[in-house]
């Protein structure tokens, strides 16, 4: 009997794909094989070559300071195919390890910095990479700083430099702390939203943008005193490292148009003349200056180096024996899972679980960064250290830029809290926004109608007004839960809801500021709460450090080749929407952040979100 012709094309087709799977199946075992052989080599195959002597180490640093990178290769191929450009980040950790190995290693005579691509970093984690940067010194190695310019930030780090020098068209800009915030009560009431707040707590200002053109007394008197201190603490710093007086930095901003007319505008003169840098060079002449101060590399066009990421792959962790254990509570805290940079109340009470749960791990540091978010989560996440603490294990708590409302919710389980004196921290208070767009619909001619079976049924509809009823039971619980975070504080802290209460009230302290009101244990570094963790699980000299991270499983990592993003695409549209405001792009890059964060209240499934949220962030 002939067989019909689509059996034959239903056999051809088989076989192609048989012959298509099976060419997969070789393509990926033959790259799997390769792996294998290289990881064996890299063990057991000679290793890295030593360095050779006077070696320099270039910390050519990039992009933020993070206490944890963020993101994935989803994000980074969608930025990628959009025309954008991938945020590169440099974690705290990797700073401090390659600066401490560094100190000790005999090949490396000096060290050059370059700051250039350095960007957004909180007071406290450049005060941590400016403790290393001493360190350094102190091993009796110099540091040579160069940038082709220095903001206030770079120049935080240059100053600790042995010698600071920058490009002959360079500028050194001090502008000082604080910002002007933008403001949305005018610009909602004429699109028809009504943003309806419920808080506790006076110096809570979190969400006055959206209720008001301006910021309250109290808002403004709580800014001033914030920032006011954090400037003090860096003019200090720097003055201190430059051995300038008392004073000079902010006398030398007053006579900056004066200064600046006596050079005819030559601002890098004029650095150079108030001794903030020690001279002008271009990238060329730095190179040259190293060579003459160390060994030309053997093709003779630099000097012998090695960059920070090669010097940081060659550092093992040790793998073995007891550890302290350590969890990164950076970002915003919400409900559910998050990732990497990011606070999930169930993802982050997980890790902690898990270090509690191994038996090697001997101590807990929570390091935190974070201005809060949900007090749901942030719950979930103190219960956790609590349950670690009960188990035996010592729980540290280590403060970075920020770890306020939310962030400091999570602080209050801890046998230690330390924070670095410019750490942002307190803002005790809790708020809900309930955004209405009743008049939105009003102007469309939209108009909305139904039976409930009770007065709740609708209550959260974000297309109808505010119920009184349902404010006044937003509110109590508001009440309740600010309660609940002032007594647990009081317990934390072993003195009165009361005594809480009067430094409480939404207010932000700095560290140095929260140590004097009983907020935290003590000031110091993250290097002093591992040391303060490892002291406790009384652990010798030599304990290991282990990061409790999230492990990405493969559906994660075909999800983060293949997936979309969803909040690329509304952040887009929003964009959009301000595209033909006139505004420049900055702003209205900001005020799309500000707004999109409004619209995901509104859009919630839940009826409302208690928030423990500063939304401030390091200046």
């Amino acid at each position: 009997m002939s067989r019909s012709p689509f059996a034959y094309l239903r056999s051809g087709l088989g076989f192609c794909w048989r012959a298509l799977d099976a060419g997969r199946r070789a393509v990926f075992n033959l790259l799997f094989l390769a792996l294998i052989v290289a990881l064996l080599y890299a063990i057991f195959g000679g290793g890295l070559k030593p360095l050779a002597a006077k070696t320099t180490l270039v910390l050519d640093l990039k992009g933020a300071l993070v206490e944890q990178t963020s993101g994935n290769a989803r994000e980074a191929l969608v930025t990628s195919v959009s025309g954008g450009e991938t945020h590169k980040m440099t974690q705290l950790r990797d700073v401090l390890s390659v600066l401490e190995a560094a100190a000790k290693d005999p090949s490396i005579g000096a060290a050059v910095l370059l700051t250039d691509d350095l960007q957004g970093n909180g007071l406290a984690t450049l005060r941590e990479v400016a403790a290393a940067l001493d360190r350094f010194k102190a091993s009796g190695k110099q540091v040579v700083a160069w940038g082709s310019s220095f903001d206030q930030r770079q120049y935080l780090l240059a100053s600790h430099a042995s010698e600071v020098y920058m490009h002959p068209m360079g500028t050194v800009l001090l502008d000082g702390f604080g910002r002007y915030r933008n403001y949305y009560r005018d610009a909602l009431d004429k699109v028809g939203v009504t943003v309806n707040l419920l808080k506790v707590g006076t110096y809570k200002s979190a969400a006055e943008p959206f209720i008001a053109n301006g910021p309250s007394p109290a808002a403004a008197e709580a800014d001033a005193y914030l920032v006011n201190a954090l400037w003090a603490s860096y003019t200090g710093e720097v003055e201190t490292a430059r051995k300038l007086p008392q004073g000079q930095l902010m006398k030398d901003i007053n006579a900056l148009p004066d200064n600046a007319a006596k050079v005819d505008g030559d601002l890098a003169k004029l650095a150079v003349s108030t001794k903030l840098v020690d001279g002008l060079k271009t990238r060329d002449e730095i190179r040259q200056l190293m060579i003459q101060r160390g060994v030309k590399e053997s093709e003779g066009k630099s000097f012998r180096q090695i960059n920070f990421d090669d010097y940081l792959a060659r550092l093992h962790p040790k793998l073995t024996g007891d550890a302290v254990g350590v969890v990164i509570a950076a970002g915003e805290i919400s409900d559910g899972v998050a990732g990497p940079g990011s606070i999930g109340g169930e993802s982050t009470s997980k890790l902690i679980r898990l270090a509690r749960e191994d038996d090697k791990i001997k101590a807990v540091v929570l390091r935190v960064d974070s201005p809060g978010g949900s007090a749901f989560a942030s719950e979930l996440i103190r219960r956790e250290l609590e349950l670690t603490r009960a188990a035996g294990k010592p729980v540290v708590v280590s403060m970075g830029n920020v770890a306020a409302s939310g962030g400091y919710w999570i602080s209050m389980a801890a046998d230690e809290v330390i924070a670095d004196p410019t750490t942002i921290t307190g803002s005790i208070g809790v708020f809900a926004l309930l955004p209405k767009a009743d008049k939105v619909i009003d102007k469309l001619g939209i108009h909305t109608a139904g039976t409930t079976t009770t007065w709740m049924g609708d209550a959260n509809n974000p297309l109808r007004p505010l119920d009184p009823r349902f404010g006044q039971v937003i509110q109590s619980s508001i009440n309740h839960i600010y309660a609940d975070f002032t007594g647990r504080a009081a317990k934390a802290r072993k003195t009165t809801p009361e005594k809480i209460d009067a430094v409480a009230q939404g207010r932000v302290w700095t560290g140095a500021q929260a140590k004097e009101r009983g907020l935290v244990d003590t000031l110091g570094s993250y290097g002093d709460a591992l040391k303060s963790a490892a002291g406790r699980a009384k652990l010798g000299a030599d304990y290991r450090v282990v990061y409790i991270e999230r492990e990405t499983s493969k559906v994660d990592r075909l999800i983060d080749l293949f997936g979309g993003s969803v909040a690329q695409a509304v952040g887009a549209q929003v964009k959009l929407g301000l595209a033909g405001t006139g505004l420049p792009a900055g702003v209205a890059g900001e005020a799309a952040r500000e707004l999109s964060w409004l619209n995901e209240l509104g859009a919630s499934r839940k009826p409302f979100m208690a928030l423990t949220h500063c939304l401030c962030e390091a200046p």
